[in-house]
């Protein structure tokens, strides 16, 4: 059984094509992001031959797995993957097409037992073989459900499964491939979602600070430009007196729990985290804390009218004595003036 294994392919759809070059780009990190947890969570000690696009081509030669070990797999792959996207929904900080679509991306995944072998080229491993061919034929099909697990009668108990869970409705469907006529049985999936807990974000704690400025300003733009423009941490620098630049740490999308490094004129640096966001029609806050300073800042958008918005800054400083500095009142005077400045130049750049 040299030459034969599982072959294991979980597949992302939902995407449409972009022309905006921002949800070109988003859409990648977003797919990127469920490649790697699918990868993660490969707990069958599967091989990867090649990522392809929105799909991985798994593969683990040998006798295959039993059926209910298969499926274990798949159940852990399919959580694993709207556990994501859930996460990501509750806590992304980016109004573009690509990350508000991103909750109704599904998957599919194809397993098939056959023949196939491998060949290096330089550092890459790929796989050839008339099975390689026929389970991307089989990701082809006329099944109209985009979220579903498929098993070829070619892995041992698939030719009438049963068994795995009670609320598994598994029908029967055959491909014409390259190699004759295949038969499947198929499953929706989408019954795993009910056991997904959703994500729920605590509000930050502010028992051991007091709030010591509020600033408002209109701004004559619509509220998901200006929460674009403040809420990034990569655009900062345009409008945030006294930061010279921003230096990313530990994301690649805008979200709660990101992280990065406010580099100020004077040469110190400010670690930022964000803390918490929501949002409703037509308003959008969002919680930081600038960590050494042990200050937080709410921003708080308020939608009134289509191209009219209020910003409201307010900065909670800590009561801890520890750091008693930061709430004297020269301070919190100097943060004030340069927040006032700040929100001035906000209006003066280009948001777009």
């Amino acid at each position: 059984m040299e030459n034969k294994g599982l072959l294991f392919i979980p597949d992302i759809s939902g995407f449409t094509r972009f022309v905006n070059q921002t949800e070109i780009e988003h859409s990648r990190m977003i797919i990127q992001e469920l490649l790697e947890g699918l990868i993660n969570s490969n707990e069958l000690e599967l091989e990867i031959s090649e990522i392809e696009g929105d799909a991985i081509l798994f593969y683990k030669y040998g006798k295959p797995p039993a059926l209910d070990a298969i499926y274990r797999q798949v159940e852990t792959m399919f959580r694993t993957f709207h556990q994501s996207l859930n996460a990501y929904d509750v806590r992304k900080y980016c109004y573009c097409q690509a990350c508000l679509s991103a909750a109704d991306l599904t998957l599919k995944i194809i397993t098939h037992f056959g023949e196939y072998t491998g060949y290096n080229v330089k550092h890459f491993s790929k796989l050839i073989g008339k099975d390689v061919i026929v389970v991307h034929q089989l990701l082809k099909n006329d099944i109209d459900n985009h979220e579903y697990w498929l098993v070829t009668r070619d892995l041992p108990g698939a030719d009438s499964p049963s068994g795995l869970a009670d609320w598994m409705k598994w029908s029967r469907g055959t491909r014409r491939t390259d190699s004759g006529e295949v038969v499947y049985h198929y499953t929706p999936l989408s019954r795993l979602r009910e056991g997904i807990a959703p994500e729920l974000l605590p509000p930050p704690d502010l028992e051991t600070s007091e709030k010591r400025i509020s600033l408002t300003r209109e701004y004559t733009t619509d509220i998901v430009t200006l929460f674009h423009a403040t809420g990034d941490f990569t655009q900062r620098s345009k409008w945030r007196e006294g930061i010279s630049s921003v230096e990313e740490v530990n994301h690649r999308l805008p979200r709660v729990g990101m992280k990065c490094r406010f580099v100020l004129i004077t040469g110190e640096t400010i670690t930022c985290l964000s803390r918490y966001y929501a949002h409703e029609s037509n308003k959008i806050e969002f919680w930081e804390k600038e960590v050494e300073k042990d200050r937080t800042f709410h921003y708080s958008l308020q939608e009134l009218d289509e191209n009219r918005t209020r910003l409201m800054i307010e900065v909670y400083f800590s009561t801890n004595t520890d750091i008693e500095f930061n709430s004297g009142e020269v301070e919190v005077n100097r943060l004030r003036g340069e927040l006032e400045r700040s929100m001035e130049t906000l209006a003066t750049i280009n948001l777009d």
